[in-house]
């Protein structure tokens, strides 16, 4: 008897059992949605992981370019004092002469030591007036320059590896305003 149920289920005429084929089909299907939410998720936390990557490598490179934008902006307020002290002496007094040289050499090679550490002056002097360099400190009426041009500079401005470090302060100039009428015109 255990023979012939041996036989009865090797024998491809037998009846299969509808039932347990349809759990079967049903089980691998579900296994291959369960495939392909973990596949998906993989990708998804490797396209991640890679943007964290780049992320933190930006953040190194940033920091290795900014690093000294404190020190600078600090050292800025001495280039502003050498640049004040040579416009209040003149150079014509013999007295102050060899001091006059002495300032002019110093801020020159103070101005060389910012550029070899990516730091640029920013002198908008009859440029055109930019938002994003300048800032304007008062506006002029010019009949010599072109409205929204820069007059005058209060005070120089500076990048960083391109990176505002100190925006330009300036005097920015504007159309004269029209006459008004003299009274003999408004009668």
């Amino acid at each position: 008897m255990a023979d012939e149920q041996i036989l009865d289920n090797q024998n491809p005429e037998a009846t299969p059992d509808t039932g347990a084929s349809d759990d079967l089909a049903t089980r691998v299907q579900v296994l291959e949605e369960q495939l392909a939410a973990a596949q998906d998720q993989s990708l998804r936390v490797a396209a991640e992981l890679q943007n964290i990557r780049r992320r933190a490598e930006q953040d190194v490179e940033k920091a290795h370019k900014f690093a000294l934008e404190k020190f600078a902006g600090d050292l800025l307020a001495v280039v502003d004092s050498l640049e004040r002290g040579l416009e209040v002496t003149s150079s014509d007094d013999a007295s102050s002469k060899a001091i006059r040289e002495g300032m002019e050499l110093t801020l020159k090679l103070f101005l060389d030591t910012l550029k070899r550490h990516q730091l640029e002056q920013v002198d908008p002097h009859g440029a055109p007036f930019n938002p994003e360099h300048h800032q304007a400190m008062a506006m002029e009426e010019s009949t010599h320059v072109e409205p929204g041009s820069v007059l005058k500079v209060f005070q120089k401005g500076y990048l960083l590896n391109g990176r505002l470090l100190r925006p330009a302060m300036v005097v920015v100039s504007k159309a004269p305003a029209e006459a008004p009428p003299s009274i003999d015109e408004q009668a």
